[in-house]
């Protein structure tokens, strides 16, 4: 009996723990969280990738390829691997602004070797997690100490990411007029209206070059006039340049417009990112600076970026800043890097043309100008939704529901192929 008694007692508290975690289960501390939506370019990928078909083509991802549709690794970056390896360098805690060399390199490189910002010093560049870490950067220290307003306006559209961005640090996101979808270019006039028309200090975000996802940038003669009325408006600018070089193969054209509206006297503050000018995808390379009115606020803004960044991450990594900053210094590799820059700049470029000849050659009786005007590795090719899921469905050719196209997905091989899909899907 007592040996009956002691069994059934062992299994009352074996059954215990399956009871017990099934109430956990039920209480659980997530059970209110949501699925979330996928992420519209990640989810490009993903159907690209289970396509069995042999001529499919992925232009959703915003990586640069070379003609044989593969990831390159440019040989400057190459070489400064090389030179860093042979120096046997340690791994310590760069500072919470970064590395120094390159927070100089990349400031030079964005405002020009001669730049007045420079040589008076009243300026402050810190090193970022990419360009999405230099805008978060660039959000976080606006909400903390522009005291005039929380309102930025983006162009619309913009990079899907700004909107998620500012919003979670603390800002409020409105818009200006930027793309005409008529004539698949830049709507001059409906941005200046309303900027002419933004509350008095507002901030505003450009896109310095290659404006994503349009593709459409503004003439030197249309910047101009934005300046003028941003000054006008007194508004704060915001400049995102995520593909200085990459946009047009010269790296002082593409930073044309950053260092107008300085010259006009309008500090600003900027984000660059390393990720497509150098390739530097994965080590994530950006820098944000903030353009002062003298040294000793520099200081101070400098004082209060730190205070920032290190509870976020601290302090930057170190392996991709120094790959970066011997090519920006080291003048035999910057030489170098600024070749191969303007050589994957020109691929995009002749890519856009062949894609539009190759239109030409289907009968298509539509005019594809825009495709070659349009400038950077994304063109707003102007297809519908529908169409769009027509070349997926039909033609294995992946892209964003919006009709954006990562031209940098297109090769000597498949521009033909893919010409001959846009031209059966929009007859």
């Amino acid at each position: 009996m007592a040996l009956l008694q002691s069994r059934l007692v062992a299994a009352v508290f074996r059954c215990q723990p399956a009871a017990v975690t099934l109430q956990n289960r039920a209480s659980s501390w997530w059970s209110h969280v949501e699925m979330g939506p996928a992420d519209p370019i990640l989810g490009v990928t993903e159907a690209y990738r289970r396509d069995t078909n042999s001529k499919k083509m992925n232009l959703g991802v915003g990586a640069y390829r070379d003609d044989n549709g593969k990831p390159y690794v440019l040989n400057s970056v190459r070489k400064a691997e090389a030179l860093m390896a042979a120096k046997n360098l340690d791994k310590e805690y760069l500072p919470i602004g970064g590395l120094a060399e390159f927070a100089r390199a990349s400031a030079q490189l964005a405002l020009g070797e001669n730049s007045e910002t420079i040589q008076s010093g009243r300026y402050i560049t810190v090193q970022t997690i990419s360009g999405t870490g230099s805008l978060r950067i660039g959000g976080n220290f606006l909400q903390r100490f522009y005291k005039h307003s929380r309102d930025v306006y983006l162009p619309k559209p913009s990079w899907g990411n700004h909107t998620p961005i500012f919003r979670d640090a603390g800002l409020e996101l409105k818009g200006y007029r930027y793309y005409d979808p008529k004539t698949c270019g830049f709507d001059f006039a409906g941005a200046l209206d309303d900027i002419s028309k933004m509350p008095e200090q507002s901030i505003i975000l450009f896109h310095a070059c290659a404006h994503n996802p349009t593709g459409v940038d503004p003439k030197p003669e249309q910047w101009k006039e934005l300046a003028s009325v941003v000054k006008s408006r007194r508004l704060f600018p915001f400049f995102d340049m995520a593909y200085q070089g990459f946009a047009s193969g010269d790296t002082d054209r593409d930073a044309w417009a950053v260092r107008y509206f300085i010259e006009q006297g309008l500090n600003l503050v900027l984000s660059q990112s390393y990720a497509k000018n150098m390739g530097l995808y994965g080590e994530r390379v950006g820098a944000f600076t903030v353009v002062c009115s003298d040294v000793d606020e520099a200081k101070r803004v400098e004082s209060q970026l730190k205070i920032l960044i290190r509870p976020m991450y601290s302090n930057p990594p170190i392996n991709g800043a120094r790959i970066a900053a011997s090519i920006l210094t080291q003048p035999d590799l910057r030489s170098e890097w600024l070749q191969e820059v303007k050589s994957m700049a020109n691929r995009i470029i002749s890519m856009r043309e062949q894609l539009v000849s190759n239109l030409k050659k289907e009968g298509s009786i539509h005019n594809w100008q825009h495709i070659s005007d349009q400038i950077g590795m994304f063109c707003f090719t102007g297809l519908r939704p529908e169409q769009v899921e027509r070349l997926i469905k039909e033609f294995s050719v992946y892209m964003t529901k919006d009709g954006r196209i990562s031209v940098a997905g297109v090769t000597s091989g498949n521009v033909g192929y893919l010409a001959h899909a846009i031209h059966q899907v929009s007859k």
